[in-house]
């Protein structure tokens, strides 16, 4: 089963970049600067933010579809990410090095399937899930901390 991570659009997070820590606390955002690899996990780019580099953690909704399922959580974006991350059939490192937490929803936006799992592990759980015919897209979670990383959705094999 072919399938394509993705990142999150930078241009939701770009107004953000170069703003006050008063001007972004104001908006509940915080600004840090990465101090250990892995450590930072920027959403947009799919990777670490490099020992020294500036991250905001805020909070995004990642399941915005009107159902008991709605969902947000804290989630770091590199400041300056510009890249989004959008591959077919690869993990990047910076789910591949974690515990990971899959979820399948259904077209309807329902969870139908769960499971925690070791990132090196990650590929084959997503041939797994997408095996379920129900299954239209899956949530990909850092599980220690409960964080949104990416979305994973299925290609056309051709």
């Amino acid at each position: 089963m072919s399938f394509r991570i993705t990142g999150l659009n930078p241009t939701s997070f770009r107004h953000l970049y170069g703003m006050s820590d008063a001007d972004l606390s104001a908006l509940n955002v915080r600004r840090y600067t990465a101090d250990r690899l892995p450590g930072f996990p920027d959403r947009v780019e799919l990777r670490d933010a490099e020992p020294g580099e500036s991250v905001l953690l805020l909070n995004y909704t990642h399941q915005p579809e009107q159902t008991p399922y709605r969902s947000s959580h804290a989630i770091f974006v590199r400041e300056g990410a510009e890249v989004q991350y959008d591959e077919i059939d690869t993990i990047p490192d910076s789910l591949g090095v974690r515990l990971m937490a899959l979820r399948a929803f259904d077209a309807r936006h329902d969870m139908i399937a769960t499971e925690i799992v070791d990132g090196t592990q990650l590929k084959s759980l997503i041939g797994q899930f997408f095996d379920i015919p129900e299954a239209a897209y899956l949530h990909a979670h850092y599980a220690r901390r409960g964080c949104y990383a990416a979305r994973i959705d299925r290609t056309q094999e051709g």
